[in-house]
């Protein structure tokens, strides 16, 4: 049901003072920054959405940016139930040192191998070493076999399923 992995705080500590840690599109907040995404988490009781993606690259990607996330109901969902994180590994973009770092960390951590892959999960600092625990909820890629027009219907019930199942 719940995985747990120590993350080390050494991929995360660069980026406390990271300067862009979120980007808006169509009217989202995605935040590029665990560190801030798991304050935010914190603060609001939210799980973090992390979505994995290649952003200049990867079509199915693109797909789902405009066949779930574009759409209102999934912008009302986002806003309502998550805190939504962009893990980007661009071919042909440069990111920072730390940037590609953290995400990196976090593809390990959670043996991401393909894209899109999201993951619903919860970040937990330990007293003692200063590692973070992952305690996953659950994954959702591309949703197979929807309804064309109505992928983010069938994403939405997966999404919801993780998140119920995960209280």
């Amino acid at each position: 049901m719940k995985a747990t992995t120590i993350f080390s705080t050494c991929i995360l500590f660069f980026l406390v003072n990271y300067a862009c840690a979120q980007e808006t599109k169509g009217g989202l907040v995605w935040q590029t920054d665990m560190v801030k995404a798991n304050e935010i988490s914190k603060s609001s009781g939210k799980p973090i959405f992390a979505f994995f993606t290649g952003s200049d690259w990867c079509g199915w990607c693109h797909k789902l940016q405009k066949d779930v996330f574009a759409k209102q109901s999934f912008i009302d969902w986002a806003k309502k139930n998550v805190v939504l994180v962009e893990l980007d590994f661009p071919r042909k973009k440069q990111l920072t040192p730390e940037l590609t770092q953290q995400n990196m960390g976090l593809q390990q951590a959670l043996q991401v191998q393909g894209y899109p892959t999201i993951w619903l999960l919860y970040l937990t600092k330990n007293k003692d070493d200063k590692n973070f625990s992952i305690s996953t909820l659950g994954s959702l890629g591309y949703p197979r076999g929807a309804e064309l027009g109505k992928e983010e219907v069938q994403f939405l019930n997966e999404a919801d399923a993780i998140l119920k199942k995960g209280k």
